[in-house]
């Protein structure tokens, strides 16, 4: 997606069914085997009677969000907040979901409201600035590098 075809407002979702197997395979890469997400007899024992999905792991999709829906293959992620307001469990069906809140032209930055959903309401949330390049930009070259 070209920066001039990035609308404000316009917003970006897709829906996914968050696996046992999606947690198992993010503890495996991320070294986190925290009881609270992988063992289910410790799930059942503690204060949500269920494995949490790591927050990390619902953090990545916002990832999968920026590189594949917008701006996709020209995006530099810059920065995420991520906030928690609600858990999500295994087999929880989510919607992650951008709305483009602002963007800088001399800049080529968006900003964008970050969200997931769980059955409609906000499980996670925060903000992220993601730079849209274009064939000028140089990784090596600091002086075009991020603002």
């Amino acid at each position: 997606m070209e920066f001039s075809e990035i609308e404000i407002g316009a917003v970006y979702s897709f829906a996914k069914i968050v696996s046992r197997d999606d947690v198992l395979k993010f503890a495996g890469l991320s070294g986190d085997f925290n009881p609270l997400h992988v063992d289910p007899a410790f799930g059942e024992r503690n204060i949500f009677k269920a494995n949490v999905v790591h927050g990390m792991l619902l953090g990545s999709f916002f990832s999968a969000l920026v590189g594949m829906y917008c701006p996709g293959e020209k995006s530099l992620y810059l920065s995420q907040t991520l906030n928690f307001k609600l858990p999500v469990f295994i087999g929880d069906s989510i919607i992650v979901k951008s709305t483009v809140m602002d963007k800088s032209e001399s800049i080529k930055i968006i900003v964008l409201k970050t969200e997931i959903l769980k059955q409609d309401q906000v499980a996670v949330y925060g903000e992220a600035r993601v730079k849209v390049l274009d064939e000028s930009f140089n990784f090596f070259d600091m002086k075009t590098a991020i603002v």
